[in-house]
């Protein structure tokens, strides 16, 4: 049986716009970069030593749809000299809601594309604003409506704590996110990056974050009002309806190996997390001129790994199985974490049925705090 990796990431690094909030890999209105980015991950893709068959392909940005039909038919073909999709695979693609035109589905259908999940963050005029978004709410909902009738599942991206976002407008926006028939929801409380416009305009006193009880009680209402609409809520940060969980993102979970490709990509061997070089150009020069073009390399010990499969494993509420750990990890889970378990208890931060550890609601709403307890 073959332990090369069944799920790739793909990192597409072009937008037309930065939103202020954004620190991710990517560069606004550098179309002129295209062709040599196209060339620099042909090369990148020459490091795969026989084609991987895939069960999960994930096209992340960036903005994939940014690319256009055209594009994202040079990019499909590119990726089949080395990938092969296997059948009922999930293939996802990223999207902006402006660019979810009929030609854009076309090519998806065509391209085997399954899933588009859609960066439209509010369905509220006003927080797409606060948001520095450059779509509007109907951008949101004929992108949504035209997916849906094309047969592909929708991820649809809601975010939380924007600057002068209420409660009330956050259950506006869970309500309609639900009432749209997307199978998929990712609901992220906005943070505040350093390097980015919003982080300096927080220093400025130009933008004030919400407070963290608020902030709490959003995430309280995502859980809440999604679960009321049907959805259900298995990982810390998404909810989908019965069957329609996010394959791709639960390998992530499983700690399954993965190949990743493009400025900023992290692929993972069940060790070691290699992550490409973040700046985009210095990237497509580096691969193009035959030199090493990666950033950071976190080599675990196998203890570590598996403390890391505790910090993943908790994020999802269906928890972690003390056999199912023994068997993936190699190691006993109450060896590593039994202390912290009992602590979380106490607190009614998770339960122990004896096989299996779950965080509570009131344990995912400080997970974070948490991972301190079981990370070397």
């Amino acid at each position: 049986m073959s332990n090369l990796p069944r799920h790739v990431y793909v990192h597409v690094p072009f937008c037309r716009h930065r939103c202020g909030y954004c620190d991710f890999t990517l560069v606004a209105g550098r179309d002129d970069l295209i062709d040599r980015y196209l060339a620099a991950l042909a090369i990148e893709l020459d490091r795969v030593p026989e084609p991987l068959e895939l069960d999960t392909v994930y096209f992340g940005g960036g903005t994939p749809s940014h690319l256009g039909p055209d594009g994202l038919r040079r990019l499909f073909d590119l990726l089949a000299m080395k990938l092969r999709i296997a059948t009922g695979a999930e293939v996802t693609v990223e999207a902006n809601p402006l660019d979810v035109t009929a030609g854009f589905v076309a090519a998806c259908r065509d391209l085997g594309v399954t899933r588009v999940s859609l960066g439209g963050q509010s369905l509220d005029a006003a927080t797409l604003k606060a948001l520095d978004r450059d779509h509007a709410p109907d951008d949101v909902r004929a992108a949504v409506g035209t997916l849906l009738d094309a047969g592909l599942l929708v991820n649809l991206d809601l975010m939380t704590a924007a600057p002068g976002q209420t409660l009330a407008a956050v259950a506006r926006d869970l309500a309609a996110a639900a009432a749209l028939g997307v199978q998929h929801v990712s609901v992220y409380c906005l943070t505040w990056e350093q390097g980015t416009a919003f982080e300096s305009a927080r220093r400025r006193g130009d933008l004030v974050p919400a407070e963290e009880s608020l902030e709490r009680a959003m995430f309280e209402a995502a859980i809440d009002g999604l679960t009321a609409a049907g959805f259900e809520h298995y990982e810390v940060s998404n909810f989908a309806r019965p069957g329609f969980r996010c394959r791709h993102n639960e390998a992530y979970w499983d700690s399954r190996p993965w190949e990743a490709f493009g400025p900023g990509a992290a692929r993972f061997d069940g060790r070691t997390r290699t992550t490409n070089h973040r700046s985009t150009v210095t990237w497509i020069n580096k691969v193009l001129a035959g030199e090493v073009a990666l950033g950071d390399i976190d080599a675990m010990t196998a203890e570590q790994a598996a403390r890391e499969r505790i910090v993943v494993g908790l994020r999802r509420r269906d928890g972690l199985d003390r056999e199912a750990f023994r068997a993936a990890s190699g190691f006993d889970l109450d060896a590593l974490a039994s202390d912290a378990v009992t602590r979380w208890v106490a607190q009614s931060l998770a339960t122990d049925d004896g096989s299996r550890v779950r965080l509570t609601r009131a344990g995912l709403l400080v997970s974070d705090a948490l991972w301190a307890d079981v990370l070397l």
